[in-house]
């Protein structure tokens, strides 16, 4: 069966064009890497109940990767973080101008949903995997989470605001990662929202790491600007890194517990990516 980088590699968007630049920057930062963590979960959860269904759910969760790289894209810009480097290359803005930058991040962004509208399932779960992403990613999940944390940048936000920011910016579409595998796959509500819900906190672990990481990490390591944090609410600018790391452990011991009330088949399948996520600070902090 085809792994999900040699399909990405095929599925790239393409357009027929004179312009110099546009092909490449639509592919260029989907091609630089990244943890593929959203791919895998969605995968993983399809892979658990119905393998069979594994190469048509290629296609969602194809679709939310270059959904997440759109707005990796934006969040770099010189409006928002402001960042010359994503995944170890240079920024889209740096490489070719803030326009193209913009451009592409929008064209991922839409070709996100063309990708789920074509995705060989029935008309009825297309039209609730576009909902559920549309819903997550967008003007109330991540977008709104974008909004919060640029508009109270040196305005410092309590724990349950920070917390709130971060569900939305982060946390929504890991959780929808895990969903949309539970619809494809064909689970129950109850089943859909545990898994959702484990993706929120999942979320949120993911985000105080990345923040104790920004404080440990040099730039060269993380592939991206470090300690660049500084008017930001991170959760290392509220608590401090020893506090920080405090909330992880707790965060991390509460979901490795969580997680063994999921069915053996998700424990089979997810296990292995859910124990490196939920240690990756604790690893970085032994170094």
């Amino acid at each position: 069966m085809e792994d999900f980088e040699s399909f990405l590699s095929k599925n790239l968007p393409y357009v027929e064009s004179f312009h110099p630049n546009y092909n490449e920057a639509l592919s260029s930062m989907i091609l630089a890497g990244g943890k593929r963590f959203r791919p895998q979960l969605l995968l993983g959860v399809v892979r658990a109940y119905a393998p069979l269904l594994v190469e048509s759910a290629m296609y969602p969760a194809l679709a939310v990767e270059i959904f997440h790289t759109y707005s990796l894209i934006h969040d770099d810009l010189p409006a928002m973080d402001n960042a010359p480097l994503r995944r170890g290359y240079p920024t889209l803005h740096t490489r070719f101008d803030e326009a193209l930058a913009i451009l592409a991040g929008d064209a991922l962004n839409t070709h996100a949903f063309e990708i789920l509208s074509k995705s060989p399932f029935r008309s009825d779960v297309r039209i609730e995997l576009v909902k559920l992403l549309a819903q997550n990613g967008g003007s109330g999940g991540m977008v709104l989470g974008q909004a919060i944390d640029l508009h109270f940048e040196n305005s410092p936000l309590s724990l349950e605001q920070v917390l709130e920011l971060h569900r939305n910016k982060t946390a929504k579409l890991i959780a929808t990662s895990l969903e949309i595998g539970a619809v494809i796959v064909g689970l129950d509500r109850a089943k859909r929202k545990a898994l959702y819900d484990y993706g929120i906190d999942l979320g949120i672990l993911f985000q105080v790491q990345d923040d104790i990481l920004d404080a440990l990490q040099t730039s060269q390591e993380a592939g991206k600007p470090t300690n660049n944090d500084t008017d930001k609410n991170s959760f290392i600018n509220l608590l401090g890194l020893e506090e920080s790391l405090k909330y992880a452990d707790e965060l991390s011991s509460s979901l490795q517990k969580r997680f063994l009330e999921f069915d053996d088949t998700i424990q089979v399948e997810l296990g292995a990516i859910i124990e490196k996520y939920l240690k990756r600070h604790q690893t970085k902090n032994k170094g």
